[in-house]
């Protein structure tokens, strides 16, 4: 049985190299892990941290650079040691690579915030085990070079950093009242802080919110870049039209 391809687009040998070059540029590399492949935002990856720890900026806020640096860190040194790891145990040894730098962030906290160790608790050791920092080790560090997986990490870390502060900033004002634990005008007086934003059903009730804003964003940026589908031909612009439906010429092809 013969694949149907008329709907396929076929490059020739330059065009897909010019194509693969700006996949691979690292401005590119690193929007795609900001916009187009935001981890939480459009993937929907890494949601359990995403829900439990928001229920605060500043938590967000800390969470997210953790993450960002446990992500460079291990996709550059994964990248760059991937041609010595056997593929029998790339995996062990990817965990261990990202445990070594979550070990590293834990200390630092530990150290020198100790309320905020324990206010994210467990989240922070669960990092190694993050779906968003072993699948871009496998899916692309092991395979790209160094500056490749540099920015590909920093884009998924930034992005996934954007969502966590994101929920924590809608969660925190409307839950509380407050922004970075400092009392904001209104609240308390005129609005009435509402606790179930600080509850875990008001976690997903924003997370769904902010999902559905972000596919609208992305339909009107993709609008915007170009990448729509192509326009039916006007009445009468096909040659071999017999009035068909398909192609909008439903009136004989006439002009």
């Amino acid at each position: 049985m013969k694949e149907d391809v008329s709907d396929k687009t076929y490059l020739n040998p330059d065009e897909r190299l010019a194509e693969q070059k700006k996949k691979n540029a690292p401005l590119h590399v690193l929007l795609s892990g900001i916009l187009f492949e935001n981890p939480a935002l459009v993937l929907v990856l890494g949601t359990c941290p995403l829900l439990a720890i928001t229920t605060t900026a500043q938590n967000a806020f800390f969470m997210g650079l953790a993450v960002i640096f446990v992500q460079v860190g291990s996709e550059v040194i994964i990248s760059f040691v991937r041609k010595i790891i056997p593929d029998k145990v790339r995996i062990p040894a990817f965990i261990t690579v990202i445990a070594g730098f979550v070990t590293i962030v834990q200390m630092l906290v530990s150290a020198y915030l100790p309320a905020l160790n324990e206010s994210l608790g467990i989240y922070i050791p669960l990092i190694v085990v993050n779906c968003i920092v072993l699948a871009r080790a496998e899916a692309y560090a092991s395979k790209k070079t160094v500056i490749s997986s540099f920015f590909d990490g920093l884009g998924m870390g930034i992005g996934y950093a954007v969502a966590l502060f994101l929920m924590g900033a809608v969660r925190e004002i409307l839950g509380n009242g407050t922004f970075f634990g400092m009392g904001l005008p209104l609240f308390g007086t005129v609005i009435e802080p509402m606790m179930f934003f600080i509850l875990p059903p008001g976690g997903f009730f924003v997370y769904g919110i902010w999902i559905c804003l972000t596919q609208i964003f992305m339909k009107r940026l993709n609008r915007f870049l170009g990448k729509k589908a192509p326009e039916k031909p006007e009445i009468g612009g096909c040659e071999a039209c017999g009035g068909c439906s398909g192609c909008g010429g439903s009136q004989g092809g006439t002009v």
